[in-house]
């Protein structure tokens, strides 16, 4: 069980504002309206006791619950696809495993460049969805750390919005490996480290409408990149799209407000928008892998 205090997460952002204003990137008078800002939001008596108990999911019943609207606006989308597709633009068609495929989003690209389609996902409820996205696809359910693919019988894996789920980097990518042709390539897209620790973790609601975020790991650059190397794969490229600046907005928008939970953390930025945009300005959203099998 986790707890989310609203409270909690708007000073968590001026305090990353002020440690970067520690550093020089603003002066007295940012410094000071923080302060004050701080001293109005400790006395703000609609935060003082709305924090909740949230059920962490696994992602199973998680993406159970997500497959209904996973299809819909999702911001994620527009920062990992046009870099995955100009990296598998670049490979000739062959065998490709779209791995925690959900809904199919990759397996339709991959189909369309001509590839012959694998997917797996531990989720019945997004295969579904899946198999009608992509007929001829050969969509398989399965665990990231146990891939129900033989040996040495793909030439492109694709996993995409997945890793930050599983606890440990090093059995997924060995798996990636081992089913990879010699001279085979992973791409991989996830949310950044920075947004994991920011709270950006899919919530969803429970059956009995209490609040639950799917089970969610922080992993550092460095741990993709070591998880790699044991797996025998060498790093080919490393992107990590950000927001455009906007000057007017805060990058995370919304309202502040309480409710619905659903919005959290998104709409809490509305209760300290100059210090959310301090604390995150710059900060990428995705972090994207190319690795190579050596051949």
């Amino acid at each position: 069980m986790m707890y989310e205090h609203p409270l909690a997460y708007v000073l968590g952002l001026q305090g990353m504002a002020l440690m970067r204003s520690f550093t020089g990137e603003h002066g007295r008078a940012f410094v000071e309206a923080r302060v004050a800002e701080i001293r109005k939001l400790l006395d703000d008596e609609s935060l003082a006791g709305a924090g909740v108990e949230v059920a962490r999911v696994d992602t199973v019943d998680g993406y159970r619950i997500w497959s209904k609207t996973y299809d819909g606006p999702n911001s994620a989308f527009d920062y990992d696809e046009p870099i995955v597709n100009e990296i598998v633009a670049e490979l000739p068609a062959g065998v490709a495993l779209d791995a925690a495929c959900g809904t199919g989003r990759f397996a339709a690209a991959l189909a369309g460049r001509g590839h012959r389609v694998l997917g797996v996902d531990s989720s019945p409820d997004m295969l579904e969805r899946a198999r009608v996205r992509v007929p001829d696809g050969d969509f398989r359910l399965g665990d990231l750390r146990r891939l129900p693919v033989d040996d040495g019988s793909v030439d492109l894996v694709v996993c995409s919005l997945a890793l930050a789920h599983v606890p440990d980097l090093d059995p997924v990518l060995a798996e990636f490996a081992r089913v990879l042709r010699p001279g085979g390539h992973v791409i991989t897209s996830d949310i950044h480290p920075e947004g994991v620790a920011r709270g950006v973790v899919p919530p969803v609601r429970l059956a009995d409408g209490s609040p639950g975020r799917v089970a969610t790991y922080h992993h550092r650059t460095g741990d993709y990149v070591r998880a790699a190397l044991r797996a025998g794969l060498a790093v080919r490229r490393c992107e990590e799209p950000s927001p455009a600046a906007d000057p007017d907005d805060p990058p995370e928008r919304g309202p502040a407000s309480l409710v619905p939970w659903e919005l959290w953390p998104w709409s809490l930025v509305g209760f300290a928008p100059e210090a959310a945009r301090a604390a995150v300005e710059g900060s990428p959203a995705l972090i994207v892998w190319h690795f190579q099998l050596p051949a």
